[in-house]
């Protein structure tokens, strides 16, 4: 919200306060200022001129002499260069001595020849916006309004002596989304009355002939119609012109100026139609028709759905509610007869509408915030007393209204005990009662208890602990004493899920990885290319107004957003890759949403070219679907996970299915891990790459606490070797879950360390080697007991695999 202080000194004394300590005061109330900007660029010695006569230069085709009245007393000879000079204007004129933005020094000089005794200025010369001026006045120089008087102060007469609050809100206080609203704060803060602007609104027109129908009373609650004949649309004047440009808005005419002034000044956005393009001057509020079409204001066809709250007549609409008039009821000059609306939208209905279209207006985050209920009227009054003014309309007698709920204000009670205890402060009721009078709040008073009823400006007051928080802003935080904590007290820690997750990270970042974080929107395309871990059918999300087509539904899996960064990294010829991401995924079912996705926190990573880490001598490893496995097992039994049993996968999404593998614990699949599908490795053209993906909730359950040690052993192991022929497609944990169970507590550590397939194998048989390490902690074996351990494990192979001893 951008506050003209000029324009706020008319509600509020101001005269002692300086717009910085204004600023200041604001924000240690809590209401935060961004900014002070003057809007002053740097402008001095400026003064309104009168084009008395302008002549061709003699030498110089494209320049002007003119004569200016400056008031003065002696007219001035100035030599311009501007297109749309002419006599009979009134315009800016830098006088010699003058200043201008960018440190421009006005100077006595000759152009061509012909002495130039000043400047006509544009109005970017003058440092102003020229976006929000008229196009007649964005190029050449700034030609001014008859009412402006020769000699006065350009500065002044431009509103360029003001300074510019911009403030920083936050949602709740939506109040201060208007100029009377920061009026009703800044009295507060400094204990001084509030000025209301002047209605006087004269009826002198015949009988109101307007009628108004609300048939969507859900969402809308009040309507009211002004009527008018008789309106001569024009520029508006300068005073209300700079007050507009000062927030941000560019004049149009001055009837839609009006209704842009008082949607500043009071919060009520409001809006005027052109009353001979509405049928029988009838306003009904109705939901639209699936599929209506209007033209909005800037000239594009909006299709509208059967959610979307329409203003039309008997015929036809002629506006988004809340949102944007229609161009067929548009004020144009040939105006003659208005009706102004005033209305209570409900903030969701507008809501709903703007983000479905895509519109964002001034007076769609007013609705969108919330706008004073019981104002409608005053505001619609407000404006139409102004029409009245600038535009010399015939004002129709009475209103036409309709009015589905009245409202009401909130009442909320607070007790001196509980404002005391919650800001630790030991304030009386004599202190407390005339913070409620400063912001002008009705109250009961009952001993230290006070009933107050909440004015409807102020909706973000429902609590007493809201009344509590008024009472710490007005008394002043830097009064409220500093006091210690008391009672007892915690020793943070982090919990056992954040535990695991920097586990996770340290592990995996000391292997050799890289930590991706990647969007978390992706392109429909690439969405589904790899598998998730999800059971349910999930569909990717698709965003309801997304930037591009690139991010536009939410991710179901990890890997895609990692294969794209690998492809990044190919690109630019980074070849060895190796990077894990830590991140959510959305999965629904629903095609559209009713209810918010499931998030699920996922562990992905992908590798491809070289293994980074090298040996002492330089030498590097390829990455392969071994080292993928060894990765895998070593972050397993960082977290403590064991019991882990590893699946073939032959039927995941985007997966070689010759190269790929599950992890299981029990009944929970943790994860999988393996080669990317060829084909999706052309599609992005990479090399081989292995990507691993697992559910982080699932891993965290399996995990055990890690972290134990052990006594170094103090007796010798014994070391036996067993080269196994087994069948072909028997997975290595088979053999690995016998040999433990068959060895017992002796057995310290089981590795298989050869696979072999060739000569004096059968073609269905494979060779197996494990060495299995023995260790007793209170003695040392005698190779008696370990040889009897190794033939009962080669008795159990037998009898449970059909492994046999390979000769």
């Amino acid at each position: 919200m951008k506050v003209s202080y000029q324009w706020l000194s008319e509600y509020v004394d101001l005269h002692d306060i300086t717009p910085y300590e204004l600023a200041e005061k604001l924000t240690r109330s809590g209401i935060e200022v961004d900014a002070v900007e003057p809007c002053n660029a740097g402008v001095s010695q400026v003064v309104v001129g009168y084009v008395k006569e302008k002549s061709k230069h003699p030498d110089a085709d494209r320049l002007n002499v003119c004569i200016v009245d400056a008031g003065q007393g002696e007219d001035l000879q100035i030599v311009c260069g501007a297109p749309n000079v002419a006599q009979g204007q009134k315009v800016p004129v830098a006088l010699i001595g003058a200043k201008l933005p960018g440190d421009l020094h006005i100077k006595r000089s000759k152009l061509r020849g012909v002495e130039s005794q000043g400047m006509i200025c544009s109005a970017k010369e003058l440092g102003l916006n020229d976006k929000l001026l008229a196009k007649d006045q964005q190029e050449g120089i700034m030609v001014l309004p008859e009412d402006a008087e020769v000699g006065m102060d350009a500065v002044s007469y431009l509103g360029m002596d003001d300074y510019v609050l911009e403030l920083g809100l936050t949602p709740n206080r939506s109040d201060c989304l208007s100029m009377l609203g920061v009026a009703y704060e800044v009295a507060a803060i400094l204990g001084r009355e509030v000025i209301l602007p002047e209605i006087a609104v004269v009826e002198n027109g015949e009988d109101n002939p307007v009628t108004v129908e609300i048939e969507a009373e859900d969402e809308c609650y009040r309507y009211v119609g002004r009527h008018f004949t008789n309106a001569v649309i024009k520029s508006s004047p300068q005073w209300m012109k700079n007050r507009l440009m000062a927030a941000g808005i560019r004049p149009i005419n001055n009837v839609v100026d009006v209704t842009n002034y008082v949607m500043l000044e009071y919060g009520q956005p409001l809006h005027a139609f052109d009353a001979a393009m509405v049928k029988d001057r009838s306003i009904v509020v109705r939901l639209a028709e699936e599929g209506e079409k209007l033209v909005t204001l800037d000239d594009q066809e909006r299709e509208l759905d059967s959610q979307t709250l329409l203003i039309a007549d008997r015929e036809k609409g002629l506006a988004i509610a809340g949102v944007m008039g229609g161009a067929n009821s548009e004020i144009t000059p040939e105006t003659k007869e208005i009706i102004l609306e005033a209305a209570w939208f409900t903030p969701q209905t507008v809501r709903r509408t703007s983000r479905k279209l895509g519109m964002r207006t001034e007076g769609c985050v007013r609705w969108e915030k919330g706008v004073d209920q019981a104002r409608v009227q005053e505001a619609g009054e407000r404006a139409a007393y102004l029409i009245q003014q600038l535009s010399g309309a015939t004002v129709s007698k009475g209103q036409a209204t309709a009015t589905v709920r009245e409202p009401k204000a909130a009442a909320v009670s607070v007790t001196l005990s509980k404002i005391n205890q919650h800001l630790g402060t030991a304030l009386s009721a004599a202190d407390v009662t005339p913070i409620f009078d400063r912001l002008q709040f009705p109250y009961e008073q009952n001993g230290e208890e006070w009933a107050v009823t909440v004015p409807t400006r102020r909706g973000d007051i429902t609590l007493p602990e809201d009344l509590v928080e008024e009472v710490a802003r007005l008394y002043g935080y830097d009064n409220i004493p500093t006091t210690l904590p008391e009672g007892m007290t915690t020793q943070g820690q982090l919990t056992y899920e954040q535990k695991i997750r920097r586990t996770i990270r340290r592990h995996l970042i000391g292997a050799g990885l890289n930590e991706a974080i990647s969007y978390a929107l992706l392109h429909p395309e690439k969405a589904e290319e790899v598998a998730g871990l999800h059971e349910i059918a999930a569909k990717p999300i698709p965003l309801a107004m997304p930037m591009s087509e690139e991010h536009s539904v939410l991710r179901i899996s990890l890997i895609p957003s990692l294969l794209q960064t690998v492809s990044y990294n190919k690109n630019r010829q980074n070849h060895n890759v190796s990077i894990f991401e830590l991140g959510r995924v959305f999965l629904s079912t629903e095609e559209k949403l009713t209810q918010l996705p499931e998030e699920r926190l996922y562990l992905a990573g992908a590798l491809t070219g070289q293994w980074l880490p090298t040996n002492w001598m330089g030498q590097t490893q390829a990455v392969d679907f071994y080292l993928l496995k060894g990765l895998v097992e070593s972050l397993f039994a960082s977290l403590g996970i064991t019991g882990v049993e590893y699946r073939a996968q032959a039927n995941l999404a985007g997966m070689h299915p010759g190269r790929t593998a599950e992890a299981w614990v029990a009944d929970r699949r943790l994860g999988y891990f393996g080669q990317v599908h060829p084909a999706t490795e052309k599609a992005h053209d990479l090399a081989e790459t292995y990507v691993f993906q697992f559910d982080v909730e699932e891993l965290t359950k399996a995990a055990a606490p890690v972290g134990h040690y052990n006594q170094l052993p103090k007796y010798p192991a014994i070391t036996r070797d067993l080269a196994l022929v087994v069948n072909r497609d028997l997975p290595a944990y088979a053999l690995e879950s016998v040999i433990r169970k068959a060895a017992g507590d002796l057995l310290e550590s089981l590795t298989l360390f050869d696979v072999y397939t060739g000569e004096r194998i059968a073609t269905d048989k494979k060779s197996m080697a494990f060495s299995l390490v023995f260790r007793h902690s209170d003695r040392t074996l005698q190779d008696e007991e370990v040889q009897q351990v190794t033939q009962a494990v080669v008795e159990a192979l037998r009898t449970e695999t059909g492994a046999e001893l390979r000769m």
